[in-house]
């Protein structure tokens, strides 16, 4: 007897998407075991025995799985594809890999620094998911100061539109004329979180950079350039 597993497991162990993307697929009508839409994620399938189908194209469970840490610059997409033709952070690897990686979590457009990318749906799922609170470390150039009041109010969480921050750790690591670098630790990921944080409390980001992810961190690998996570960083990000 085959060994069965929930189809949104299915779909991550393809390295098609996330577990929470898969689900998203299997809602939208997108996803067809043996030939029929299945719409309910619990659906179980048989691995090697069932087929399944995402976006109408065959999907098989990936032997060889990638895991990559980038340093990303400012002026890239975290996605594969951009409508605009704008240069996505797969860009940086695909000369050199050819399985279909894809970001695990995202840096926006205008922020540089560490961002994962894997093939390992089940590796994207632990590293992103809000329940595992996965801690990322930003290193901020403000413009001008903030303020003690400003920095306890993200120590305690801020409003941000809909949603209210959970406390961050933050301290000030320098400071000169018309600039204070700020390093901030989140465990969120809502778009542009830091920035609008930021905001709130009434200080402008100039530069923003991501240093590190569940205790995994960029060093000095360049700007542009990119490595293989190494076994225990791998168990870090799983275990975070």
């Amino acid at each position: 007897m085959g060994e069965f597993v929930r189809l949104q497991k299915y779909i991550a162990r393809c390295g098609t998407a996330s577990r929470r993307a898969a689900e998203k697929m299997i809602a939208e009508g997108r996803i067809k075991v043996n030939g029929t839409v299945v719409t309910e994620p619990g659906v179980k399938v048989e691995i090697g025995a069932d087929k399944v189908y995402a976006d109408n194209e065959l999907i098989k469970i990936i032997k060889k799985k990638y895991y990559i840490m980038l340093n990303k610059p400012v002026g890239y997409i975290s996605s594969v594809h951009d409508r605009f033709g704008r240069p996505t952070v797969t860009d940086l690897v695909k000369k050199d890999i050819s399985a279909n990686v894809v970001p695990v979590g995202r840096l926006d457009f205008d922020t540089s620094g560490l961002i994962l990318l894997s093939n390992d749906g089940d590796f994207t799922y632990r590293v992103t998911h809000p329940k595992f609170k996965t801690d990322k470390t930003y290193i901020a150039e403000l413009k001008g100061g903030i303020t003690v009041s400003g920095l306890n109010a993200l120590r305690r969480g801020v409003r941000i539109e809909d949603y209210k921050t959970s406390p961050a750790e933050v301290e000030i690591i320098d400071s000169r004329p018309g600039f204070t670098t700020v390093k901030i630790t989140i465990h969120e990921g809502k778009n542009r979180q830091v920035r609008k944080m930021f905001e709130t409390v009434g200080s402008s980001v100039h530069t923003l950079s991501r240093i590190s992810i569940g205790g995994v961190h960029l060093g000095h690998l360049a700007e542009g350039k990119w490595r293989y996570l190494t076994g225990h960083e791998i168990n870090m990000l799983m275990h975070s």
